[in-house]
């Protein structure tokens, strides 16, 4: 008669048997967990989760999921003017006031110290030059000069006052506002914006920057540390912000 095996056959590619004829079980790995990420971000190869009710979303990163920072409102619901957009609309309202300046100061500056010079410019009468009388050249030189820059400076002041107070309380933009768009509003949203809120605009950034040394560059400047409405010192003073429109 045949005699069964002493041992039961192991499955194949298993361990052997153990003594008593018992098969240890065959190990498995322990799954891996997948990859943690917060709430409201993705794990590799799996869609994004809402976050819970209560989560701070995190700092903005770009590349990493994060949802960018809102931008900052103003008191009538706009976001506020960035210093790099009012920078550049401010550039643009300088290149075309200088252009006007130009076309009109030119031929002034070109002429009239010519004419000045003739006054002042003496030959003997062999044709020789004269010595120059110095009180003759600073009454009818230099004296004319400087009242000729002075009237020049009020020139340009009173250009100025037409394109940055005149023509920007029409809609609380000039060309290079527009250019941007950007929009001069008073602080206060139910109020709208004036002759008298332009002109303080107008008196600080360019009656005060031209005659206070550097007080052009801490009045632009103003609006990188001022909180909340990021104004710089011509909006304090007019009470005025500048905010971002559509077209």
């Amino acid at each position: 008669m045949t005699q069964p095996p002493p041992h039961p056959t192991s499955p194949a590619g298993g361990p052997p048997p153990a003594a008593g004829g018992v098969v240890p079980p065959t190990s498995h790995p322990s799954p891996v967990p997948p990859p943690f990420a917060p709430p409201g971000q993705a794990p590799p190869g799996r869609a994004a989760s809402p976050p819970p009710p209560g989560w701070a979303p995190g700092p903005y990163a770009p590349g990493r999921g994060s949802v960018a920072p809102p931008p900052v409102l103003g008191p009538g619901g706009q976001p506020l003017a960035s210093f790099g957009d009012r920078l550049l609309a401010y550039l643009i309202d300088t290149v075309i006031a200088s252009g006007v300046l130009v076309v009109l100061f030119l031929p002034v500056l070109l002429i009239v110290p010519l004419w000045l010079t003739s006054r002042v410019t003496r030959t003997n009468p062999d044709g020789t030059p004269a010595e120059p009388d110095l009180g003759a050249v600073f009454t009818h030189f230099l004296l004319p000069l400087l009242l000729l820059q002075a009237a020049l400076f009020v020139l340009m002041l009173g250009l100025y006052w037409l394109y940055h107070v005149e023509y920007l309380k029409r809609t609380g933009q000039t060309f290079g506002k527009k250019a941007m768009n950007l929009r001069v509003v008073p602080l206060d949203p139910s109020g709208t914006l004036d002759r008298r809120m332009a002109g303080r605009r107008y008196l600080v950034q360019f009656v005060g920057g031209s005659l206070v040394p550097g007080g052009s560059y801490v009045d632009g400047f103003w609006q990188l540390w001022d909180k909340p409405w990021q104004q710089c010192l011509h909006d304090k003073f007019a009470g005025t912000v500048v905010v971002k429109v559509s077209r």
